[in-house]
């Protein structure tokens, strides 16, 4: 894969800490995320990885340490401004996708740009047309429980991405998918960040998806252990 990255990170992790009652889940990790770059973020089950994501996602707050986006301290942010950014620069997509049950594909792809004020019409023809891109025509009219894991989870990943944002954060995406759904979730996620300069946070243990990554870090007992290119 070619790294089409900046030098300036845009994202970065400096010395963090974070404790879930006595358990303590990051020790002093660091990370740095530039735009156009898939960082995967490796590691044993507990060693920090959704952690350092839900931290560098503005979902949770670190206990020590800082996290810079594009010049602010995403950590000392209020929460209106987290949402807004979580809103329109952010996406997550889970590793069981999250949909909301109730409503069909299309409306779930549309949801996040009605909520930052785009109007329902043209909110469902982006999100039918970025469907369609990543292979779910066809199935726009269906509920999450009516498509495959591998549909659902393609709809999660143009929902995520459906506000055209600066980072998308992908937590063990592929997980809950066979090998052929997770080459095109991944297939999918490889060419928006070489065509858009979207950088994404991919957390997963699994080696396959990890080689789409630009670069991997391992995490060990909360910290970084090991960096390596693999791309």
């Amino acid at each position: 894969m070619t790294n089409g990255t900046t030098r300036q990170p845009l994202l970065a992790a400096r010395d963090l800490a974070k404790a879930h009652g006595r358990t303590e889940a990051l020790r002093g990790a660091c990370v740095e995320l530039r735009a156009g770059e898939i960082l995967a973020v490796t590691g044993a089950s507990g060693s920090g990885k959704s952690t350092l994501l839900h931290c560098l996602a503005g979902i949770v707050r670190p206990d020590a340490g800082s996290v810079t986006y594009d010049g602010e301290r995403l950590d000392m942010l209020p929460e209106k401004r987290l949402s807004e950014l979580r809103r329109t620069e952010f996406g997550v997509i889970f590793q069981f996708g999250q949909l909301i049950p109730e409503l069909t594909a299309l409306d779930n792809v549309a949801l996040p740009l009605m909520l930052a004020g785009t109007g329902r019409t043209e909110a469902r023809a982006h999100a039918e047309a970025l469907l369609e891109r990543f292979g779910v025509r066809g199935q726009e009219e269906l509920r999450p429980g009516e498509m495959s894991g591998g549909q659902a989870q393609r709809a999660a990943l143009a929902r995520a991405l459906v506000t055209r944002p600066r980072v998308v954060f992908a937590d063990e995406p592929t997980g809950a998918l066979d090998s052929l759904a997770s080459e095109q979730v991944m297939t999918a996620l490889a060419h928006t960040a070489r065509e858009s300069g979207t950088a994404v946070l991919l957390v997963t243990h699994d080696a396959h998806v990890a080689a789409y990554a630009n670069r991997e870090v391992q995490l060990r007992d909360g910290a970084v252990s090991k960096l390596e290119v693999t791309a």
